[in-house]
């Protein structure tokens, strides 16, 4: 049965913001659309890594918007294909969820698919704390409480609808403090997910083919590697990293690096040749380590990138991001290159050789991406309230941002 339904623009007023959950993945998805086009299909970028391949894009940009819509609470960040962005956000008056498709040059409605959701406000505004993937003509969508779709991304039709926890509970999952955050994790014919259990869906069907064991809650969206000839899925979960098979969920790796149900552990981890870059703002920690024969060692741990939210991306030699309110570089052998007080807690987001920051205060920032010092090439204001931790994401040189009070805005940085 058919669930998407149009509304007029009077019901969109909400609000809304994407939460940054993370980096890193060895297996990739083409860049750019067949008319040559780039394209940013799921979280953290066609190779999962959030550092887009674009160049060719201005650094100050225009000084309007190109334009600003109110989409509803959340912590969804945008996927972009063909023309069309898609993302999520949730109508506190009327309790709904919703999934949306925009024009992506002018923000215009495409469809909206719409279900029923209660708004999770623990601790902070609540909403929608999962970003869609896309996958050809489909688009997966995940929410905090456990509604897994399958929609046509042309119509918002539904293929197919899986809820996680039905009565009997018969996946032995638990809600995390902050639901269900992790984004699908598309991989050949598979949906991963983290939900304190790794699972495996059948993307034709949406039935469950595997689940791990419990690891403890779970916001952070796993990566998709490959090591000694094996398949593998690592998230950083409530009990430390857990590295498990991506055949059947067999448990591979697993080293303590918190309690069980401790803390918000959201950030993705960055694979770093043969190592796990893992970091955590309950914690007060972060640490790589090498995947060894048969456990993870430590190749260095200490406070220098302390992420509550979003993750760091990978340049180079060097690692950027948020440690706590400061914005940070640090080299991948954990020695500090330089940080930047003033800006808050926010995300970043990596293109050709510049950052694209959102930072705390509400202000888009755009930086060179070097390790010498923090050399800012434009800022330009455009929040005034809210929280500011969802990634900007660059595609085809349009720059896109969200707050926490519902505002999606699009900013030209075409050349």
């Amino acid at each position: 049965m058919r669930q998407s339904h149009h509304v007029s623009p009077s019901s969109l007023a909400m609000h809304l913001i994407g939460i940054a959950v993370l980096t890193a993945l060895a297996t990739s998805h083409p860049a750019r659309n067949g008319d040559g086009g780039h394209t940013w299909p799921q979280w953290d970028g066609p190779a999962r890594t959030g550092v887009s391949s674009e160049t060719e894009w201005s650094s100050t940009g225009k000084p309007e918007d190109l334009w600003r819509v109110e989409l509803g609470l959340g912590y969804s960040t945008v996927v972009v294909q063909d023309g069309r962005l898609f993302t999520m956000g949730y109508d506190k008056e009327a309790g709904l969820d919703s999934v949306w498709c925009l024009d992506a040059l002018t923000g215009a409605v495409k469809w909206r698919h719409t279900y029923k959701s209660a708004i999770w406000d623990r601790a902070h505004e609540g909403g929608t704390v999962n970003t869609p993937s896309l996958d050809g003509d489909v688009l997966y969508s995940l929410n905090r409480e456990g509604n897994l779709y399958c929609l046509k991304a042309a119509t918002g039709e539904v293929v197919w609808h899986n809820f996680l926890m039905p009565e009997g509970n018969p996946h032995e999952l638990e809600y995390p403090t902050w639901g269900f955050s992790a984004s699908p994790l598309v991989v050949g014919d598979e949906l991963f997910l983290n939900c304190g259990r790794f699972m495996a869906i059948d993307k034709k069907t949406g039935a469950v083919k595997w689940r791990s064991k419990d690891y403890g809650h779970a916001y952070g969206t796993p990566i998709a590697f490959e090591h000694d000839g094996r398949k593998l899925l690592a998230a950083l979960n409530g009990t430390g990293v857990c590295v498990v098979s991506q055949k059947d969920g067999a448990e591979v790796y697993t080293r303590p690096f918190s309690g069980k149900n401790r803390g918000i552990n959201a950030a993705t981890p960055v694979l770093i040749e043969d190592s796990l870059f893992v970091s955590s703002g309950t914690l007060g920690a972060d640490a790589r380590f090498a995947l060894a024969e048969k456990e993870l060692v430590p190749v260095w741990e200490n406070r220098e990138m302390v992420n509550s939210f979003s993750g760091c991306v990978k340049l180079g030699a060097h690692l950027y991001g948020f440690d706590g309110q400061v914005l940070k570089c640090i080299g991948v052998d954990g020695q500090p290159a330089w940080s930047e007080r003033g800006i808050g807690n926010g995300a970043v987001l990596a293109a050709g050789d510049r950052l694209l920051v959102m930072g705390g205060t509400g202000e888009l920032i755009v930086a060179k991406a070097t390790a010498e010092k923090f050399e800012v090439l434009s800022r330009a204001m455009l929040f005034e309230v809210g929280k500011f931790w969802t990634k900007p994401i660059i595609v085809n040189g349009i720059v896109y941002c969200r707050n926490s009070k519902g505002t999606l805005v699009a900013r030209d940085h075409r050349q």
